[in-house]
């Protein structure tokens, strides 16, 4: 099936959500290793059967991951060279430009401070994006659009997207949350961090508070994590804080693992 839809000189956005779906047969939201050369290797067959040729962009990403055993790409790189018909993923992605502008859209749209973003919300975070890019639209489209994503980004299935989902329509390297996903830790590991980082006990973490506690991983953690990108990792987690107060479940969304 995801072979077929390869064929094809435009591409639905459920046909490429298919795909996706074919590669990444560990369901991590990557397309990586040998999922990664697997799809390369069918990509261009199926490209040579259907008669068409490789765009430039596409030429550069099989150049750059044909040999590249530890290549990855998410979502977002696979948009960028299959022919989707409609590539609204982009044209989203282009409207968050950094990890930092993306966690202060979540925490717009997070209303409720559930930790989620569900259907509604969801909604009103497309709506907005694409009225700030003068984008006519009708509801039936906004709507297909949510669903969409939601299918796309709604890795557990439980209709509403998490942080760390809903971060996935960022490019690989600029997603800082992928960073964290190998030092999360359980809640009770959580709770007693945030309380030995809450220096001065006021419920919530400051700049400096967050800055100690980031070198703290950093040191602990050098393989996931950069000590030289601590003011990054900093100014981005510090984007969802309450003007400079950095609360539990902010944090929690960052470095507490899912227990669900």
């Amino acid at each position: 099936m995801a072979e077929t839809h390869l064929q094809g000189v435009e591409i639905s956005a459920s046909q490429f959500l298919d795909i996706f779906r074919h590669y990444d047969s560990d369901g991590n939201g990557f397309i990586e290793g040998k999922e990664l050369q697997n799809f390369i290797e069918e990509f261009l067959q199926a490209r040579k059967k259907a008669g068409l040729d490789l765009s430039d962009k596409m030429k550069a990403f099989v150049e750059e991951y044909k040999h590249n055993s530890d290549g990855k790409i998410g979502i977002v790189e696979l948009a960028q060279i299959l022919p989707t018909e409609e590539n609204f993923l982009l044209f989203f992605r282009q409207q968050l430009k950094s990890s930092e502008e993306f966690m202060q859209t979540w925490r717009r749209y997070d209303t409720d401070h559930s930790g989620y973003i569900e259907n509604e919300e969801l909604k009103s975070f497309l709506k907005d994006l694409l009225k700030k890019a003068n984008k006519p639209y009708e509801e039936a489209k906004l709507d297909e659009y949510t669903q969409t994503m939601l299918r796309m980004f709604d890795t557990n299935n439980d209709g509403k997207l998490g942080l760390t989902e809903m971060a996935r329509l960022l490019p690989v390297q600029e997603n800082f949350l992928l960073k964290f996903q190998g030092v999360k830790m359980c809640g009770k590991e959580f709770n007693q961090a945030f309380e030995l980082y809450d220096k001065d006990g006021s419920g919530y973490i400051d700049e400096n508070e967050l800055d100690a506690l980031l070198k703290d991983l950093c040191e602990k953690n050098k393989k996931d994590l950069d000590i030289n990108s601590i003011p990054t990792y900093k100014k981005s987690i510090m984007a969802l804080s309450d003007g400079g107060k950095l609360y539990r479940t902010e944090l929690a969304l960052v470095l507490c693992a899912d227990e669900n």
